[in-house]
Parts: C-alpha cells; structure tokens; sequence
C-alpha cells in the first residue's frame, strides 16, 4: 500500500469510503454520525486542487483510505481521514498522518490540528497515540475556534469534542 495524491476521478471513491467507515458509529450510539453525508464533490475538488488531498492505494492502485487538510492559522488541520472498514486495523490512518507531517514543512506549517470527539476510541484515544495532545480552549487560534462554532451549529456538540495537535 501507498500514499499518493488523490485523483479527481476518484472522489466519489472517497464518499464512499467515508460512507463505510461511518457505519461504526452506529455501533456505539451515534446514528446521526453514520448517516452524516459525506462531503459534496465540489468541497473534495476544492481539496484537490489546493493539493491537500491523500489516498492510500492498495496492490491495484484503489483508494482504501483518505485524508484531507485545510490551512488553518499556519498550521495544517486534519479536515477528515477515513479507511474503509475493510482495510482497518494495517496503520492506515497513522500512514496518513505521517504522510501530512512530512509535507508540513513545505506549506511552513509547525504543527498539525484536528477535532475530534474525545469518548470514541478510534478519535481521540487513537489521535493521542499519533502524537496529537488535547488543547485547552484557551489555546484556540481564531480559526480553530470557527472550527469549533461551525461543528457545534452542525449538531456535533451533542458528543464530547476537542481540538487536538501534533507538533512537528
């Protein structure tokens, strides 16, 4: 398996594997997560033509995982990254992650942020075994903090979320 750019042929392979990957969360009592729609084709677009967008390709060349960023404060935010239930559990996401750590430095960015909800255990407890640390919400940079507001108008509040970062 490999990390590669994502293809903009394939972004309706990256619905659905954000569309699998939400299934778990039926799993532990949060239907409105796994019904959530990915996002629309025009929003993933905009991720590949800003060069933010990653797959990780299997043996045959197909998107198993992906991740996206944004430029947010100087930094790189972890906007979304999903592996499909069937390639799971291989440090996918973790390849990801790395893979965004190591491009960091060429978009000038120190760190890597995300949000995440902090009592799932494939959120946060995963991310902080990835090197990201909670921040308090006095460390909130301003975009971060849009972050946050457009999350909770969203509905995603209803579940414990934070804001998390990985220094480079």
């Amino acid at each position: 398996m490999h990390v590669r750019a994502v293809r903009l042929d394939e972004l309706p392979v990256l619905q659905d594997i954000e569309r699998a990957a939400g299934q778990r969360f039926l799993d532990i009592g949060m239907p409105e997560i796994a019904e959530d729609e990915p996002l629309p084709l025009g929003e993933l677009a905009r991720y590949h033509r800003a060069g933010l967008a990653w797959v990780v390709a299997d043996d045959a060349d197909t998107p198993v995982a992906y991740l996206i960023a944004d430029r947010v404060d100087g930094n790189l935010h972890v906007e979304q990254v999903s592996v499909h239930p069937g390639s799971a559990r291989r440090g996918l996401g973790r390849l990801l992650l790395d893979h965004l750590a190591a491009h960091a430095p060429s978009e000038g960015a120190s760190a890597l942020t995300l949000t995440t909800f902090t009592q799932v255990p494939w959120n946060a407890p995963y991310y902080a075994r990835c090197g990201f640390q909670l921040m308090d919400d006095s460390r909130l940079t301003p975009g971060l903090r849009e972050i946050r507001e457009r999350e909770a108008a969203h509905g995603l509040d209803r579940w414990p979320r934070t804001c998390m970062r990985r220094e480079l």
